[in-house]
């Protein structure tokens, strides 16, 4: 079985958010084709239990290291002086390097995979080994983003971000054998932006569990009796659902409360920082991590995702309709979701449409439209058939691997 390093920038279990769904799905994949060597970072301390669950799905060696969020920031500030992006020091660490230094040297390695830009850095000076990169979402256009909602001086840093990172990701973009994205459109995006990259870029869209999410199983009501209940999952220590859902308590909850006083605002997701913890009240509920998010899709009359910073496909889009539920989203939200805005979601622009669409459901649910919205899940979403681009995209590796101890350096 060939042998391939498996580069993450965040430890790929449990799969219980947006990244980590896809980079666990990836390793699950790879591991049935490849004897995986696994080198990641681990930021949240309770993810050192799942060791043992890494460790059963690998087959070569794993270096798992911690990395500190507070050192890490402190740490990305020398891009400041450098020059380079703030991403890479963030993620730099000599030890990780280290390790992919010797296992090149003594390994027969033959295929690298890198998930997301920043752990790209321990590679460059591996040309002759096949290298695929999974960018996932164009982040310097997310910074970007960032940017333009933010105070000075973040907004200066973020748009320095934007621009550093993109030449960064156009270059490992350029001499990468194969990236790709999340989705078509966000493929796309990249290639207006490094059109010298055409012929290397593709995507493959991420899937659902079907069997895990869903509506046919029966799961206990964690709601207050007769209550009508919107639910938005997600981190919510991540900026883009802090600002969604801050938005949606603001300009939309409060006119669905006004017509339904029974109606409640449920916030579902682990480490909820201090603005949403404020946004509690007897309406809006913040429950922070629960163990299973598949009671409160199942009995929500109606989820949402408000997003207003987006990139690449939501997996809370995808669940939520893998769940048959009915599904308000707004248009960032919805790119690169091949669902039928109407017939299979809700697509609100602005604040009346999604007060409209919210309120209709609540007064007369929609079924055909969550049956719909499942059936839509399973026809584009399934993870096997998606990472078949991944398998071909690593089968035009050269025939013969360079030999262990023999590979050029950059």
């Amino acid at each position: 079985m060939d042998e391939l390093l498996l580069l993450v920038h965040r430890i790929p279990y449990p799969p219980n958010k947006g990244d980590k769904i896809r980079s666990y799905h990836l390793l699950k994949h790879l591991s049935g084709h490849f004897r995986i060597h696994l080198g990641a970072f681990v930021d949240v301390a309770e993810d050192w239990a799942h060791t043992q669950a890494i460790a059963n799905m690998v087959t070569g060696e794993i270096k798992l290291l911690p990395l500190h969020p507070r050192r890490a920031r402190l740490r990305s500030a020398y891009g400041l002086l450098s020059g380079e992006p703030l991403t890479l020091p963030y993620y730099r660490d000599a030890a990780l390097q280290a390790w992919v230094n010797r296992l090149m040297a003594e390994r027969p390695i033959r295929h690298a995979v890198v998930y997301s830009s920043a752990m790209a850095q321990y590679l460059t000076a591996y040309p002759d080994l096949h290298r695929v990169i999974d960018f996932v979402d164009v982040d310097s256009d997310k910074w970007g983003q960032y940017a333009e909602r933010k105070p000075w001086p973040l907004n200066w840093v973020y748009r320095r971000e934007a621009r550093t990172l993109l030449a960064f990701e156009r270059r490992i973009a350029g001499s990468f054998d194969a990236s790709t994205f999340v989705s078509p459109a966000e493929a796309e995006l990249f290639l207006q932006l490094a059109p010298e990259c055409a012929g290397r870029v593709s995507h493959y869209s991420n899937g659902v569990d079907l069997e895990y999410f869903s509506p046919a199983r029966d799961y206990d009501n964690p709601y207050p009796p007769s209550a009508r209940v919107l639910v938005f999952t997600g981190a919510m220590d991540y900026w883009a659902n802090v600002d969604a859902v801050a938005w949606f308590a603001r300009e939309v909850f409060p006119a669905v409360h006004a017509q339904f006083p029974d109606a409640r605002f449920y916030v579902v997701g682990s480490r909820p920082t201090a603005e949403v913890q404020a946004l509690a009240n007897d309406a809006i509920v913040v429950t922070g991590s629960v163990p299973d998010i598949r009671p409160y899709l199942a009995h929500a009359q109606v989820a949402v995702a408000p997003l207003r910073i987006a990139r690449g496909i939501q997996n809370k889009v995808l669940e939520a309709m893998a769940m048959a539920k009915a599904v308000v989203v707004s248009p960032q939200a919805l790119e690169g979701i091949a669902a039928e805005p109407g017939l299979e979601v809700l697509l609100a622009p602005d604040p009346a449409a999604f007060i409209a669409h919210i309120a209709a459901q609540l007064a007369q649910p929609d079924a055909m439209l969550g049956q719909a919205a499942r059936r839509r899940v399973e026809q584009s979403y399934s993870w096997e058939s998606n990472l078949q681009r991944v398998s071909q995209l690593l089968a035009q590796a050269p025939a013969e691997p360079t030999p262990a101890g023999q590979r050029r350096l950059a």
